[in-house]
């Protein structure tokens, strides 16, 4: 068995050979998690993104987990395991391609206070004005 191995498990569109292997390394990516601080904001305007499956056996916790991958219209790579961001960022994704596909956009990332743990925040995103 492999110590480490990562399977994008669903993209925003058709991948080359070549986008996949750069998209499963995030060692050149910026944690969205370390980026943003709370009180602060980040724009991006997203080109694609994919959701990478990782197994990882030198892992400290958990040896499976996922890793949402972003990239910018300027060609920056963003990572988060955050669900909750995920989630925001895939509602605005998925409606502005349906509803306006050629239509531009951006999402504004900013951390939320946990209503559940005091000094704890997540990260989240909304559709940037």
């Amino acid at each position: 068995m492999e110590d480490y191995s990562a399977k994008i498990i669903e993209s925003s569109s058709e991948l080359t050979a070549r986008e996949r292997i750069a998209l499963k390394d995030i060692r050149n990516a910026i944690s969205l998690d370390a980026e943003v601080n709370p009180g602060d904001s980040l724009i991006i305007t997203p080109d694609k993104f994919a959701i990478i499956s990782v197994h990882n056996e030198r892992a400290k916790g958990d040896k499976d987990y996922t890793k949402y991958v972003l990239v910018d219209t300027a060609g920056n790579k963003y990572f988060t395991g955050s669900e909750s961001f995920y989630r925001s960022f895939r509602q605005i994704w998925d409606e502005m391609k349906a509803d306006a596909p050629d239509e531009p956009f951006s999402i504004e990332c900013y951390k939320v206070e946990s209503k559940n743990y005091a000094g704890k925040y997540f990260i989240s995103c909304s559709i940037a004005p």
